[in-house]
């Protein structure tokens, strides 16, 4: 565990029924003359852009909407929209959408400048500085995006996604309000609930782990194991949707705090060749990275069981309780009916060589991981989910 830490936070966070409509004050108290309004075509679809609209309009504010952003994005997508965005004129930004929509608006936020660009900020992310204020609504219970100071791109030329991370990043305002992802579909809350799970568990058992990231780790722990199923079954479960997007908000804390490991360093390369969604790649890694870390990891596995399981508490030692926490994450993972095979995504054998490779560039997030991960073991990850 760290010896000392810090932890930095959005400059107010908005939660609870009908919050959105703080956009409204927001804009007026900032005297906002143009926004903005980042998020793809997927949200505005279903509707769910609408709220947002709403509370813009009502600050008699006038504001563009960007949208053109496909699932999965590179950095030259991004470059794109940053593009349009510098030359809407705004002077807000506010961001409604999932984790690529928030990535991508924080990208703007410090992008108005000319002296650099996304690319710019892949080889230097220290580059980056504040420009225009933004505020994230997340859609999505999972990735944390809406509080980290982190963007995630696609890099195609390294069959990889790499992590842009710089504090100025950090967003002014956010807004949960669980009315944004009510109807969101199972696939998609299932996939991203568990990415929230694995931000959680991954910086608790991280060797940058500290004070503050436990705080946030084992109570976003403990609402996402005890929410997760009610959440993406029951779309009238609102309490337990509730209980997601503060899970994922306060995972996205942990990070800020300490940081990811092995399960996030190793599926980038299932995201950046093969195009298998972040959430998706990390439940797909998340056993067996888990399983592989537990003999260094066992105390803290034992301590999310204490903290976590509310009835019938019937382990009694440390090795109980570790095994309990590994197989009731596993469980989450299958009944949500996500796929573990990598064969289903057309990775074949002969790729693994490729997938080593890239997985070992991630050291930044490698060398949180509890328990050291050389070559070999990342293969033997790897093959364990061909």
């Amino acid at each position: 565990m760290l010896k000392t830490y810090n932890i930095k936070m959005p400059h107010a966070v908005y939660g609870g029924e009908n919050t959105i409509e703080n956009i409204t004050t927001i804009l007026k108290n900032g005297n906002v003359k143009r926004v903005a309004l980042f998020t793809d075509k997927g949200i505005e679809d279903c509707g769910l852009l609408s709220l947002t609209e709403e509370a813009i309009k009502a600050a008699e504010v006038d504001y563009y909407v960007l949208n053109d952003l496909p699932p999965e994005p590179t950095y030259t997508d991004v470059q794109k929209l940053v593009d349009q965005f510098k030359a809407s004129g705004a002077d807000m930004i506010v961001a409604c959408g999932g984790g690529s929509v928030m990535d991508t608006a924080k990208l703007a936020s410090v992008l108005v400048t000319d002296e650099y660009g996304v690319k710019e900020l892949l080889d230097d992310p220290g580059l980056a500085r504040k420009c225009v204020p933004i505020v994230l609504i997340p859609t999505t219970a999972g990735t944390g995006a809406e509080v980290t100071p982190n963007a995630i791109v696609g890099v195609p030329e390294k069959e990889l996604k790499i992590g842009i991370v710089n504090e100025n990043m950090i967003a002014d305002y956010v807004i949960l309000d669980a009315r944004m992802i009510k109807n969101l579909p199972r696939k998609i809350a299932a996939a991203t609930g568990v990415d929230a799970l694995a931000h959680c568990v991954e910086c608790y058992t991280s060797k940058k782990a500290n004070a503050f990231s436990d705080l946030y780790a084992l109570e976003g722990l403990d609402l996402i194991l005890n929410n997760i199923m009610a959440a993406c079954d029951d779309p009238e479960a609102m309490e337990a949707k509730n209980r997601m997007q503060i899970a994922a908000y306060y995972g996205g804390l942990a990070i800020t705090a300490s940081g990811t490991t092995a399960v996030h360093a190793l599926s980038y390369p299932l995201g950046g060749k093969y195009h298998i969604s972040h959430g998706v790649s990390n439940a797909i890694m998340l056993a067996p990275v888990m399983r592989f870390n537990e003999p260094l990891c066992r105390d803290k596995f034992a301590a999310i069981y204490d903290r976590c399981v509310h009835t019938d508490q019937n382990c009694t030692t440390t090795e109980e309780k570790s095994a309990y926490i590994l197989a009731w994450m596993e469980k989450i993972v299958k009944d949500l009916d996500i796929p573990t095979n990598l064969r289903e995504f057309g990775v074949a054998e002969e790729d693994l060589d490729g997938l080593v490779d890239a997985g070992m560039q991630v050291q930044r997030l490698l060398v949180n991981n509890m328990r050291e991960v050389t070559p070999a073991d990342a293969r033997a990850l790897y093959q364990e989910i061909m």
